[in-house]
């Protein structure tokens, strides 16, 4: 990490997990352990659970953020949440195009895009995935998709707007498979991401962008993950839903 010029950011994806007293339950559990981090601290949740989560992290440095958001502002689409249905329920960040949305939901590089310029255009925080299949990897194919994607999903988004962007970058094939890419590789990738925004905006803006590594980082792997000058941070999946795990990434992320 190079917190010189941006932000290190532990965010948990929660996924389709916890009910809302669950969510109440593990958030003040969460809050003594990751009180006082030199790091932000964010906890992605079920649409269900936000009223919950907002509620029990209120006072805490813990911000609460939704798993996904439509483009368009109302109409037509059930079973879709806005932006400003969820900024109103208290959401600050918004996680789009993980990897789980693309294979299962149809989830294209085209409409993350579009949920990534509402989020920014409607004042939320973006946590914005990309990644590779492990077919994808043994091609060769890494460094041109990550930076195809990054490009991508940041299509007319200005350089002020970035400010309110983190990139994910998740390896397809390192996510909930029990298979976690080396230091090293994670460290490939994030510096893949960071040359395409680069080519975009300059090398100036790319340096203050906070690039995530969301290939299954677990308290055993934090540290050294975070070690790497282009990983800043996590976005985690399994290990955000266990306080005791999730607090020693945040105290890793504190310390690198």
């Amino acid at each position: 990490m190079n917190k010189a010029t941006r932000k290190a950011v532990i965010a948990g994806n929660w996924k389709m997990n916890k009910t809302p007293s669950e969510t109440t339950a593990l958030i003040n559990e969460m809050k003594p352990l990751v009180a006082g981090a030199d790091c932000d601290v964010v906890l992605c949740v079920p649409y269900i659970d936000i009223p919950a989560a907002v509620a029990a992290a209120e006072g805490s440095n813990i911000k609460i953020g939704a798993e996904n958001v439509h483009f368009k502002a109302s109409g037509a689409y059930t079973g879709e949440v806005s932006v400003d249905m969820l900024k109103e329920s208290g959401v600050e960040y918004v996680v789009i195009g993980h990897s789980e949305r693309r294979q299962y939901f149809g989830e294209t590089d085209q409409t993350v895009n579009l949920r990534t310029l509402a989020a920014v255009n409607g004042g939320l925080k973006a946590i914005v995935c990309v990644g590779e299949t492990l077919e994808q990897r043994e091609l060769g194919y890494t460094e041109t998709l990550l930076k195809y994607q990054t490009k991508m999903a940041l299509t007319n988004v200005t350089a002020e707007q970035l400010k309110n962007v983190i990139i994910a970058y998740e390896p397809v094939w390192a996510i909930g498979t029990g298979v976690t890419a080396t230091a090293d590789q994670a460290d490939e990738g994030n510096g893949y991401v960071r040359a395409a925004i680069a080519e975009a905006y300059g090398a100036e803006v790319a340096e203050t962008v906070t690039v995530q590594y969301g290939g299954s980082m677990n308290a055993g792997n934090a540290a050294e993950l975070v070690s790497k000058v282009n990983v800043d941070g996590g976005l985690i999946g399994g290990a955000s839903l266990k306080a005791a795990d999730f607090s020693v990434i945040v105290k890793a992320a504190s310390e690198g």
